[in-house]
């Protein structure tokens, strides 16, 4: 009888992983926007990060989501260096990785909800006919189901932003990055969105929103705090 080797289980890449991970801008005097940190963000985490405007936030989100580059440590992303990466090999690696949610909507107001949904897979060569219908799909993931031909202007603010969900997720990202989601909504919308959030999460999803709000910070797995450049962990805290 021939025996089988077994084969160990090798666990999967953290979906993030900071090592000393900084961003000065050159002087005089240089600016410290992000300090050195390292971070792990698993599979499946969600992760919320807070701090007051001007403490780093938005620099943390820009680095992670590869739009700026990082000037110390080592930032890996679903087990890829990004650091070595020339602008278009990291442009790539963002569109097939990372989903974004802005407080902005950011649609085109005379291109349907399907329209601009399909828009985020143009550039990825995706076929005309699987984008929409793609588009189709996700827009129903978020329930627009019944909205696919609508014009952005038509919608609520609340359905406007699950558009904006839909299009980060069509190209089944391994992150959702979220920048106050719920920031240009009233109370009970935003408690929609955020419930659709936590939703994404438990179907697997790896979610990281910045926010202002203690209440939606502490929706997350875990809470990360950046003042005057430094994060820290307020689970370890």
């Amino acid at each position: 009888m021939t025996s089988v080797p077994l084969v160990p289980d090798i666990p999967a890449p953290p979906v993030i992983a900071l090592r000393g991970v900084g961003l000065t801008y050159p002087g005089p005097p240089p600016v410290h926007a992000l300090r050195p940190c390292d971070l792990v963000v698993r599979r499946g985490e969600f992760v919320t990060i807070i701090g007051p405007s001007g403490a780093g936030k938005s620099t943390f989100l820009n680095i992670i989501g590869l739009l700026d580059r990082h000037t110390s440590g080592t930032y890996e992303l679903d087990g890829t260096d990004t650091g070595p990466l020339r602008d278009g090999d990291r442009t790539a690696l963002r569109g097939r990785r990372v989903g974004f949610v802005f407080q902005s909507f950011h649609l085109l107001p005379h291109r349907t909800t399907c329209e601009n949904v399909a828009l985020a897979l143009v550039y990825r060569g995706v076929g005309r006919r699987e984008r929409m219908a793609r588009a189709e799909q996700a827009l129903r993931q978020v329930g627009l189901g019944a909205r696919i031909h609508a014009l952005p202007t038509t919608l609520s603010g609340g359905e406007r932003q699950r558009v904006a969900i839909a299009r980060a997720l069509v190209g089944n990202p391994s992150l959702l990055l979220c920048d106050e989601p719920t920031g240009n909504l009233d109370t009970a919308t935003a408690d929609s969105i955020l419930e659709l959030i936590d939703e994404l999460h438990r179907s697997g999803m790896t979610v990281l929103v910045i926010t202002h709000d203690p209440a939606v910070a502490l929706r997350g797995d875990r809470t990360l705090e950046i003042r005057d450049g430094l994060m820290t962990d307020r689970v370890a805290a």
